[in-house]
């Protein structure tokens, strides 16, 4: 097992340690919060995180870790081109509204791009994990199994996967006019990169704004299982911009999809608050 892997296989330990405290704070009833931005957190949040931070630590004490509760508490270590992007709990609108489909995420960010990552559904017990250029699985009822993005199908309408909470009309209109006609299921949190992964879905466009910490961990995967992910330009979405801010991108099995920068819509000059994927 090379390093690398190794450093994997301790993030998919963490990610469903941070599982399992998630769940046990469920069981006991938890108060949900705002912060300045108004986006939910809870004591689930915080209590993920510092057990994914206590992880990495162990793990790898070289790497800084830039975790989306410690940043909202105004502490980003000092980095390089090599640090891990941490959300503890992803999709908490739907989290606290009692549904299934948020995520624990841990991202290795390596020279501006993902390196590896995993993503674990406490809610199923559903966990996947990736190293690019060593492949991608799925851990699912105690078995893991490889997986890969699928060919695209010529001639045929692509599936499309896109935000429950944050669905836009531009993200509509994208889909009809510069994909083609083509159906799309709603999903919550970094699950829809996993589905394209899976080789479910072929196209997950985001047209506003999330965090670099909400997409580092599934863009992981995806890249690891084939797939690709572009920025506004039509080029590899980078990671380490200012204030770690994703303003659109599109996630695809692999192939090249159309540019959104022409369908993008601006929130107030400078971007809607991103809250989650």
């Amino acid at each position: 097992m090379t390093s690398e892997e190794a450093l994997l296989e301790a993030c998919v330990v963490a990610a469903r340690a941070a599982g399992a405290e998630i769940l046990k704070l469920v069981a006991a009833g938890f108060e949900v919060e705002h912060k300045a931005d108004e986006s939910p957190v809870t004591v689930c949040d915080r209590a993920a995180e510092h057990i994914i931070l206590k992880a990495l630590s162990d793990a790898a004490p070289d790497v800084p870790v830039i975790a989306e509760e410690e940043v909202a508490a105004g502490r980003i270590p000092a980095h390089g081109d090599t640090y891990f992007l941490v959300d503890p709990l992803d999709g908490t609108k739907e989290f606290v509204r009692g549904g299934d489909d948020y995520t624990v995420n841990i991202g290795l960010i390596v020279g501006g791009s993902p390196r590896l990552g995993v993503v674990y559904q406490p809610a199923t017990d559903r966990l996947w994990g990736g190293l690019v250029g060593s492949g991608a699985f799925v851990e699912d009822r105690g078995q893991r199994r490889t997986i890969a993005v699928r060919a695209r199908r010529e001639g045929t309408c692509p599936d499309a996967v896109a935000s429950k909470s944050h669905l836009t009309q531009a993200t509509v209109d994208y889909l009809e006019q510069a994909v083609g006609e083509c159906g799309f299921v709603s999903v919550g949190s970094s699950l829809k990169f996993c589905i394209l992964a899976e080789g479910r879905a072929d196209i997950y466009p985001r047209l506003s704004p999330t965090s670099e910490w909400d997409t580092a961990a599934g863009h992981a995967v995806l890249l690891a299982a084939g797939g690709r992910v572009d920025g506004l330009d039509g080029t590899a979405l980078p990671y380490g911009k200012p204030a770690f801010l994703n303003r659109g991108f599109v996630a695809t099995a692999g192939w090249q999809a159309p540019a959104i920068g022409p369908y993008m819509v601006e929130f107030g000059g400078g971007g809607e608050i991103p809250q989650g994927v």
